[in-house]
């Protein structure tokens, strides 16, 4: 029975990348693997098809042979040339469901892995954060080792290498049809192996201290934001690089401001003298006291806004508002003069009638309204 196209098994065009040769193989693998067609003749031999065109196609000479020549060219028997070298059926599916698990053929020698990245947590005050400062910390950091130079053995020992995974740092697991490589379980991916450790350090091969490091604190500064101090977090295994030091912004709450993004809010208290007359006020600002001058007949909860007296963030083009809210503040502990002259204020102003008080006639109005 004559053989079909290969790019016909699976489904695919003449110039198909390898990765689209693989999806598709993949694919066709799965349906008709015999684990899950158990006794399906039929099956069997369309799996054992898929996977001779799946490792025809996928090595370059091969498929450069099959694609001059037909099978013919691939045919060990035909003299026109096969015999090509290649893994075989299990380096094949290995290499297929390694992209799905991780594993499949991987480059020989120890695993690098990039270190760790760290965080810091800085607390800062509100004047700070407007305005930027410069500041240090202390972190902890690993040296190498003195005792040893950052070999772990012992002095006067060195490491072996790993007889597990012969200094690989990786075992293949075969799983079934599953091949996975994974991580040496007795070296831990260093592919070595130290039968006498330092005793300074424990075989780690460095030392845990503390360094101090210079930051930057940008003016204009949110809570939560973080910088980013490269290079100073833990670092790699097997000579990876190492991660990253991250400072985390915590602003202390303040006695007066409320930051808002780059807007401030304050309360103001006045005296009921002042919201009633009017007059000149001053308010504090990050950078100092503004004056401003308030209405006559202001109310309690009345909001002023003092443009470009917030704060410049970090990526604003200009600074944010400041937002006064005034509380009118009711005078307490008053002497009997006081109280005296306050009734008869309160009596001239009744006389006066309702344009003295408009919310109350207003808030009259409208309980009236609600009981009839």
């Amino acid at each position: 029975m004559a053989k079909r196209d290969f790019y016909e098994v699976l489904g695919v065009a003449k110039n198909a990348s390898e990765d689209e040769i693989k999806k598709a193989y993949r694919k066709l693998a799965m349906k008709y693997h015999p684990d899950r067609n158990p006794d399906n003749k039929d099956a069997e031999e369309k799996f054992k098809e898929v996977k001779e065109a799946y490792e025809m196609l996928t090595t370059p000479e091969k498929r450069e042979a099959y694609d001059r020549y037909g099978h013919a060219g691939v045919d060990p028997n035909s003299g026109m040339g096969g015999g090509f070298g290649g893994g075989g059926f299990s380096d094949a599916f290995g290499d297929i469901f390694g992209d799905i698990f991780g594993g499949g053929r991987r480059s020989s020698g120890p695993q690098v892995y990039r270190g760790a990245d760290l965080r810091y947590n800085l607390e800062i005050t509100l004047e700070q954060a407007a305005h930027g400062f410069d500041t240090t910390i202390r972190v902890p950091s690993w040296d190498k080792c003195d005792t040893c130079h950052g070999s772990g053995a012992k002095p006067g020992t060195a490491p072996v290498t790993c007889t597990t995974c012969a200094g690989h740092g990786q075992v293949r697991m075969q799983q079934g049809f599953f091949s996975v490589q994974q991580t040496c379980p007795k070296c831990h991916g260093s592919g070595k192996i130290i039968p006498e450790p330092c005793a300074a350090c424990g075989g780690a091969g460095r030392i845990k201290r503390n360094k101090t490091l210079e930051v930057k604190i940008p003016a204009g500064i949110d809570n939560g934001m973080r910088i980013r101090s490269s290079g100073n977090g833990e670092p790699g295994t097997n000579g990876g690089p190492p991660g990253d030091l991250y400072v985390e912004i915590h602003i202390k709450p303040h006695q007066v401001f409320q930051r808002d993004g780059d807007d401030l809010h304050c309360e103001m208290p006045i005296s009921f003298v002042k919201a009633t007359l009017g007059g000149e006020i001053e308010v504090p600002t990050l950078t100092g006291k503004v004056a401003f001058t308030i209405p006559e007949g202001t109310q309690s909860g009345k909001t002023f806004r003092l443009k470009g007296k917030g704060i410049k963030g970090v990526r604003s083009g200009y600074a944010g508002d400041l937002f006064c809210h005034v509380q009118v503040e009711t005078p307490v502990k008053l002497t009997e003069k006081q109280k005296d002259l306050l009734r008869e204020f309160e009596r001239l102003t009744v006389e006066g009638g309702a344009k003295h008080s408009p919310q109350t006639k207003t808030w009259k109005d409208k309980v009236k309204d609600f009981f009839e």
